[in-house]
Protein backbone atom coordinates (compact mmCIF):
# COMPACT_ATOMS: atom_id res chain seq x y z
CA UNK A 1 0.00 0.00 0.00
CA UNK A 2 1.00 3.57 -1.05
CA UNK A 3 2.65 5.75 1.94
CA UNK A 4 -0.04 8.67 2.66
CA UNK A 5 1.23 11.67 1.06
CA UNK A 6 2.13 14.70 2.71
CA UNK A 7 0.40 18.07 3.14
CA UNK A 8 3.21 19.46 0.23
CA UNK A 9 2.07 16.92 -2.04
CA UNK A 10 -1.57 17.16 -1.58
CA UNK A 11 -1.71 20.79 -2.19
CA UNK A 12 -0.13 20.81 -5.62
CA UNK A 13 -2.58 16.79 -6.62
CA UNK A 14 -5.61 17.32 -4.85
CA UNK A 15 -8.79 18.18 -7.11
CA UNK A 16 -6.66 17.52 -10.35
CA UNK A 17 -8.60 15.77 -13.48
CA UNK A 18 -7.99 12.20 -14.14
CA UNK A 19 -4.91 11.17 -15.93
CA UNK A 20 -4.88 10.25 -19.20
CA UNK A 21 -4.02 11.10 -22.91
CA UNK A 22 -4.44 14.60 -23.46
CA UNK A 23 -6.04 15.46 -20.79
CA UNK A 24 -5.31 19.11 -18.69
CA UNK A 25 -3.01 18.69 -15.40
CA UNK A 26 -5.65 21.38 -14.19
CA UNK A 27 -9.05 21.36 -14.20
CA UNK A 28 -10.55 23.98 -16.16
CA UNK A 29 -13.22 26.61 -15.59
CA UNK A 30 -16.53 25.67 -16.70
CA UNK A 31 -18.66 28.80 -16.82
CA UNK A 32 -21.70 27.37 -16.85
CA UNK A 33 -24.90 27.84 -14.96
CA UNK A 34 -27.08 24.85 -16.16
CA UNK A 35 -25.94 21.17 -17.57
CA UNK A 36 -28.24 18.48 -19.84
CA UNK A 37 -29.87 16.46 -17.79
CA UNK A 38 -29.05 12.57 -16.76
CA UNK A 39 -25.38 13.42 -15.55
CA UNK A 40 -23.91 14.47 -12.18
CA UNK A 41 -24.74 18.38 -12.73
CA UNK A 42 -28.10 20.35 -13.33
CA UNK A 43 -27.78 23.59 -11.87
CA UNK A 44 -24.04 25.53 -10.71
CA UNK A 45 -26.08 26.49 -7.11
CA UNK A 46 -26.05 22.91 -6.30
CA UNK A 47 -22.66 21.61 -8.08
CA UNK A 48 -20.21 22.35 -10.72
CA UNK A 49 -17.41 20.65 -12.35
CA UNK A 50 -14.75 23.75 -11.39
CA UNK A 51 -16.32 23.93 -7.54
CA UNK A 52 -16.40 20.18 -7.27
CA UNK A 53 -12.36 19.91 -8.16
CA UNK A 54 -11.71 22.99 -5.51
CA UNK A 55 -13.82 20.92 -2.89
CA UNK A 56 -11.69 17.54 -3.43
CA UNK A 57 -8.85 19.86 -2.48
CA UNK A 58 -10.24 21.78 0.20
CA UNK A 59 -10.87 18.02 1.48
CA UNK A 60 -8.10 16.32 1.32
CA UNK A 61 -6.30 18.78 2.80
CA UNK A 62 -8.77 19.10 5.99
CA UNK A 63 -9.41 15.35 5.98
CA UNK A 64 -12.97 15.69 5.18
CA UNK A 65 -16.17 16.64 2.82
CA UNK A 66 -15.64 20.52 1.51
CA UNK A 67 -18.54 22.62 0.70
CA UNK A 68 -17.08 25.60 -1.02
CA UNK A 69 -19.32 29.01 -0.58
CA UNK A 70 -19.34 32.62 -2.40
CA UNK A 71 -17.60 33.85 0.60
CA UNK A 72 -16.13 33.54 4.15
CA UNK A 73 -19.30 34.98 5.80
CA UNK A 74 -21.72 33.05 3.89
CA UNK A 75 -20.01 30.08 5.12
CA UNK A 76 -20.14 31.36 8.47
CA UNK A 77 -23.93 31.86 8.03
CA UNK A 78 -24.74 28.85 7.03
CA UNK A 79 -23.39 27.13 9.71
CA UNK A 80 -25.14 29.33 12.10
CA UNK A 81 -28.20 28.45 10.44
CA UNK A 82 -27.75 24.52 11.27
CA UNK A 83 -28.29 25.77 14.74
CA UNK A 84 -32.05 25.43 15.59
CA UNK A 85 -33.96 28.52 16.79
CA UNK A 86 -33.11 29.56 20.50
CA UNK A 87 -30.44 27.30 20.62
CA UNK A 88 -26.99 28.26 22.36
CA UNK A 89 -23.96 28.94 20.45
CA UNK A 90 -20.56 29.71 22.69
CA UNK A 91 -18.48 31.62 20.84
CA UNK A 92 -14.68 33.35 21.46
CA UNK A 93 -14.51 36.97 23.17
CA UNK A 94 -11.81 37.70 20.28
CA UNK A 95 -13.20 36.54 16.85
CA UNK A 96 -13.31 37.96 13.71
CA UNK A 97 -15.47 40.59 13.23
CA UNK A 98 -18.21 39.66 10.65
CA UNK A 99 -18.81 36.71 12.76
CA UNK A 100 -19.34 38.53 16.19
CA UNK A 101 -21.54 40.68 14.97
CA UNK A 102 -23.98 38.25 13.20
CA UNK A 103 -23.93 36.26 15.98
CA UNK A 104 -24.63 39.52 18.12
CA UNK A 105 -27.07 40.57 15.56
CA UNK A 106 -28.85 36.92 15.57
CA UNK A 107 -28.88 36.96 19.49
CA UNK A 108 -30.72 40.03 20.27
CA UNK A 109 -33.49 39.02 17.42
CA UNK A 110 -34.01 35.99 19.99
CA UNK A 111 -32.44 33.54 17.00
CA UNK A 112 -29.97 32.34 19.48
CA UNK A 113 -28.60 32.32 22.70
CA UNK A 114 -25.28 33.53 22.11
CA UNK A 115 -22.43 32.88 25.45
CA UNK A 116 -19.20 34.54 25.14
CA UNK A 117 -16.06 33.29 26.77
CA UNK A 118 -12.13 33.73 26.20
CA UNK A 119 -10.87 30.95 24.12
CA UNK A 120 -7.93 30.54 25.94
CA UNK A 121 -9.79 30.15 29.32
CA UNK A 122 -10.20 26.35 28.61
CA UNK A 123 -12.49 25.63 31.89
CA UNK A 124 -14.55 28.60 31.14
CA UNK A 125 -14.90 27.37 27.37
CA UNK A 126 -16.05 23.78 28.47
CA UNK A 127 -17.88 25.11 31.13
CA UNK A 128 -20.18 27.32 29.03
CA UNK A 129 -20.91 24.67 26.60
CA UNK A 130 -23.57 23.11 29.19
CA UNK A 131 -26.57 23.19 27.21
CA UNK A 132 -25.05 23.90 24.29
CA UNK A 133 -26.13 23.29 20.21
CA UNK A 134 -22.26 24.91 18.71
CA UNK A 135 -18.98 25.42 20.01
CA UNK A 136 -17.87 28.06 18.03
CA UNK A 137 -13.36 28.40 17.97
CA UNK A 138 -10.92 30.33 16.62
CA UNK A 139 -7.51 29.28 17.24
CA UNK A 140 -5.76 31.71 16.72
CA UNK A 141 -8.10 33.89 17.69
CA UNK A 142 -8.21 37.20 15.06
CA UNK A 143 -6.58 39.95 16.07
CA UNK A 144 -5.40 39.07 19.89
CA UNK A 145 -4.10 36.16 18.44
CA UNK A 146 -5.05 33.48 22.05
CA UNK A 147 -4.73 30.00 21.48
CA UNK A 148 -7.16 27.24 22.40
CA UNK A 149 -6.68 24.23 23.68
CA UNK A 150 -8.71 22.37 20.99
CA UNK A 151 -8.03 18.81 22.19
CA UNK A 152 -9.87 19.59 25.26
CA UNK A 153 -12.59 22.41 24.10
CA UNK A 154 -13.80 19.51 21.63
CA UNK A 155 -13.74 16.90 24.11
CA UNK A 156 -15.35 18.68 26.63
CA UNK A 157 -18.12 20.10 23.94
CA UNK A 158 -18.77 16.89 22.78
CA UNK A 159 -19.06 15.72 26.19
CA UNK A 160 -21.95 18.01 26.95
CA UNK A 161 -23.47 17.47 23.54
CA UNK A 162 -22.45 20.20 21.46
CA UNK A 163 -21.17 20.03 18.07
CA UNK A 164 -17.92 22.45 17.08
CA UNK A 165 -16.75 24.77 14.27
CA UNK A 166 -13.06 25.84 14.36
CA UNK A 167 -12.61 28.93 12.09
CA UNK A 168 -9.01 27.70 10.73
CA UNK A 169 -8.10 30.51 8.60
CA UNK A 170 -5.20 31.96 10.65
CA UNK A 171 -3.59 28.41 10.81
CA UNK A 172 -4.22 27.01 7.45
CA UNK A 173 -4.14 22.99 7.01
CA UNK A 174 -0.62 23.34 6.95
CA UNK A 175 -0.25 23.77 10.42
CA UNK A 176 -3.45 22.62 11.76
CA UNK A 177 -5.96 20.01 11.20
CA UNK A 178 -9.09 20.46 13.87
CA UNK A 179 -11.35 17.62 12.49
CA UNK A 180 -8.30 15.24 13.41
CA UNK A 181 -8.49 16.63 16.90
CA UNK A 182 -12.22 15.70 17.05
CA UNK A 183 -14.22 19.04 15.60
CA UNK A 184 -17.55 18.23 13.29
CA UNK A 185 -16.35 21.19 11.10
CA UNK A 186 -14.10 23.72 9.67
CA UNK A 187 -14.45 26.73 8.43
CA UNK A 188 -12.18 29.04 5.66
CA UNK A 189 -12.15 32.22 4.58
CA UNK A 190 -10.54 31.08 1.24
CA UNK A 191 -10.05 34.98 0.55
CA UNK A 192 -6.96 34.47 3.19
CA UNK A 193 -4.11 32.73 2.88
CA UNK A 194 -5.69 29.47 0.64
CA UNK A 195 -6.20 31.39 -2.14
CA UNK A 196 -3.10 33.61 -0.81
CA UNK A 197 -3.46 36.51 -3.81
CA UNK A 198 -5.48 38.97 -2.40
CA UNK A 199 -7.57 38.45 -5.70
CA UNK A 200 -10.86 36.83 -4.94
CA UNK A 201 -13.60 36.75 -2.15
CA UNK A 202 -14.86 32.98 -1.30
CA UNK A 203 -15.36 30.72 2.16
CA UNK A 204 -15.59 26.90 2.70
CA UNK A 205 -17.03 24.58 5.28
CA UNK A 206 -15.41 20.87 5.54
CA UNK A 207 -17.33 18.40 7.60
CA UNK A 208 -15.86 15.36 9.25
CA UNK A 209 -19.09 13.37 8.60
CA UNK A 210 -20.90 13.17 4.85
CA UNK A 211 -24.61 13.57 6.71
CA UNK A 212 -23.01 17.09 8.29
CA UNK A 213 -21.95 18.16 4.77
CA UNK A 214 -24.90 17.40 2.87
CA UNK A 215 -26.78 19.62 5.30
CA UNK A 216 -24.32 22.16 4.67
CA UNK A 217 -24.64 22.11 0.90
CA UNK A 218 -28.40 21.99 1.46
CA UNK A 219 -27.79 25.52 3.21
CA UNK A 220 -25.19 26.57 0.57
CA UNK A 221 -28.09 25.94 -2.26
CA UNK A 222 -30.89 27.51 -0.60
CA UNK A 223 -29.12 30.26 0.55
CA UNK A 224 -27.49 31.16 -2.75
CA UNK A 225 -24.47 31.40 -1.79
CA UNK A 226 -22.43 29.45 -4.76
CA UNK A 227 -19.07 30.27 -5.60
CA UNK A 228 -18.27 31.20 -9.24
CA UNK A 229 -16.13 28.78 -11.71
CA UNK A 230 -13.63 31.10 -12.39
CA UNK A 231 -13.24 32.34 -8.55
CA UNK A 232 -12.64 28.53 -8.19
CA UNK A 233 -10.13 28.06 -10.37
CA UNK A 234 -8.32 31.22 -9.05
CA UNK A 235 -8.81 29.46 -5.53
CA UNK A 236 -6.97 25.91 -6.86
CA UNK A 237 -4.33 27.93 -8.21
CA UNK A 238 -3.33 29.75 -5.48
CA UNK A 239 -3.50 26.45 -3.16
CA UNK A 240 -1.03 24.89 -5.40
CA UNK A 241 1.25 26.84 -3.36
CA UNK A 242 0.27 26.81 -0.10
CA UNK A 243 3.05 25.20 1.76
CA UNK A 244 5.71 27.50 -0.05
CA UNK A 245 4.17 30.56 0.70
CA UNK A 246 3.14 29.40 4.51
CA UNK A 247 6.72 28.53 4.95
CA UNK A 248 8.45 31.43 3.72
CA UNK A 249 5.78 33.92 5.27
CA UNK A 250 6.09 32.08 8.76
CA UNK A 251 9.41 32.20 8.32
CA UNK A 252 9.23 36.19 7.93
CA UNK A 253 6.97 36.50 10.56
CA UNK A 254 9.18 34.87 13.38
CA UNK A 255 12.24 36.90 12.64
CA UNK A 256 9.78 40.23 12.52
CA UNK A 257 8.70 39.31 16.00
CA UNK A 258 12.26 38.55 17.50
CA UNK A 259 13.05 42.11 16.74
CA UNK A 260 9.85 43.94 17.31
CA UNK A 261 9.75 42.48 20.46
CA UNK A 262 12.48 44.67 21.17
CA UNK A 263 11.68 47.88 19.53
CA UNK A 264 11.10 51.46 21.70
CA UNK A 265 8.01 52.06 20.17
CA UNK A 266 5.91 48.85 20.73
CA UNK A 267 4.61 47.98 23.95
CA UNK A 268 3.80 44.33 23.44
CA UNK A 269 4.11 41.15 20.72
CA UNK A 270 1.39 39.16 20.02
CA UNK A 271 2.54 36.15 18.54
CA UNK A 272 1.23 32.32 19.30
CA UNK A 273 4.41 31.12 17.91
CA UNK A 274 3.16 29.87 14.45
CA UNK A 275 1.45 31.12 11.84
CA UNK A 276 2.36 34.21 8.99
CA UNK A 277 0.07 36.60 11.37
CA UNK A 278 1.04 38.71 14.20
CA UNK A 279 -0.34 42.08 16.26
CA UNK A 280 1.77 44.73 18.17
CA UNK A 281 0.47 46.87 20.15
CA UNK A 282 1.76 50.48 19.91
CA UNK A 283 3.19 52.62 22.81
CA UNK A 284 1.15 56.11 22.16
CA UNK A 285 -1.87 54.57 21.44
CA UNK A 286 -3.90 54.86 18.15
CA UNK A 287 -2.59 58.03 17.13
CA UNK A 288 0.65 56.56 16.99
CA UNK A 289 -0.94 53.20 15.93
CA UNK A 290 -2.41 55.61 12.80
CA UNK A 291 0.67 57.53 11.98
CA UNK A 292 2.71 53.79 11.47
CA UNK A 293 0.06 52.17 9.16
CA UNK A 294 -0.05 55.68 6.83
CA UNK A 295 4.35 55.83 6.83
CA UNK A 296 5.04 52.60 5.15
CA UNK A 297 5.59 51.65 1.60
CA UNK A 298 6.65 47.86 1.38
CA UNK A 299 3.55 47.04 3.36
CA UNK A 300 0.28 47.93 2.69
CA UNK A 301 -1.92 49.64 4.82
CA UNK A 302 -5.22 47.61 4.34
CA UNK A 303 -7.85 44.83 5.62
CA UNK A 304 -7.52 41.07 4.81
CA UNK A 305 -4.81 38.92 5.83
CA UNK A 306 -3.18 35.82 4.69
CA UNK A 307 -1.21 36.85 0.93
CA UNK A 308 1.67 37.06 -0.56
CA UNK A 309 2.00 40.84 0.25
CA UNK A 310 2.33 42.14 3.87
CA UNK A 311 -0.40 43.95 4.82
CA UNK A 312 -0.96 45.94 8.03
CA UNK A 313 -4.24 48.02 10.21
CA UNK A 314 -4.99 48.79 13.20
CA UNK A 315 -8.17 47.05 13.91
CA UNK A 316 -10.28 49.26 15.94
CA UNK A 317 -10.35 51.72 12.98
CA UNK A 318 -13.41 49.36 12.33
CA UNK A 319 -16.07 51.12 14.59
CA UNK A 320 -17.58 46.98 14.96
CA UNK A 321 -14.43 45.48 15.87
CA UNK A 322 -14.61 44.30 19.62
CA UNK A 323 -13.68 46.55 22.57
CA UNK A 324 -11.81 43.70 24.14
CA UNK A 325 -8.87 45.08 21.23
CA UNK A 326 -6.88 47.40 22.24
CA UNK A 327 -7.02 50.88 20.37
CA UNK A 328 -3.07 51.02 19.34
CA UNK A 329 -3.09 47.23 18.24
CA UNK A 330 -1.44 46.97 14.61
CA UNK A 331 -2.48 43.67 13.27
CA UNK A 332 -0.03 42.07 10.99
CA UNK A 333 -0.06 40.22 7.97
CA UNK A 334 3.59 39.09 6.95
CA UNK A 335 3.76 37.82 3.04
CA UNK A 336 6.46 36.32 1.83
CA UNK A 337 8.59 39.51 0.12
CA UNK A 338 12.26 40.19 1.62
CA UNK A 339 12.58 40.12 5.46
CA UNK A 340 14.94 43.02 5.32
CA UNK A 341 12.97 45.03 3.30
CA UNK A 342 9.65 44.58 5.40
CA UNK A 343 11.67 45.60 8.73
CA UNK A 344 13.45 48.28 7.50
CA UNK A 345 10.19 49.82 6.42
CA UNK A 346 8.24 49.03 9.53
CA UNK A 347 10.71 50.26 11.83
CA UNK A 348 11.13 53.61 9.95
CA UNK A 349 7.34 53.71 10.39
CA UNK A 350 7.21 53.13 13.63
CA UNK A 351 9.94 55.64 14.71
CA UNK A 352 8.45 58.21 12.39
CA UNK A 353 5.17 57.69 14.10
CA UNK A 354 6.68 57.78 17.32
CA UNK A 355 8.65 60.59 16.85
CA UNK A 356 5.80 63.11 15.73
CA UNK A 357 3.78 62.22 18.35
Amino acid sequence: MREPLSVETIVVTAGRPPAGPDQPLNPPIVPASSFHAGGAYEYAREAAPTTDALEAALGALEHGTAVAFASGMAAANAAMDLVPAGGVIVAPSSAYTGVAVRLRELAALGRIDLRIVDADDTPAVIEACAGAALLWLESPTNPLLEVADLPACISGAHDAGARVLVDNTFATPILQNPLDLGADLVLHSVTKALSGHSDLMMGALVAAEAELAEQVRTRRVLLGAAPSAFDCYLALRGIRTLAIRIERAQDNARVLVERLAAHPAIDRVRYPGFGTITAIEVAGGPDVADGTCSRVEVWAHATSLGGVDSLLERRRRWPLESAVVPEGLIRLSVGIENVEDLWHDLDAALRGAAGSA
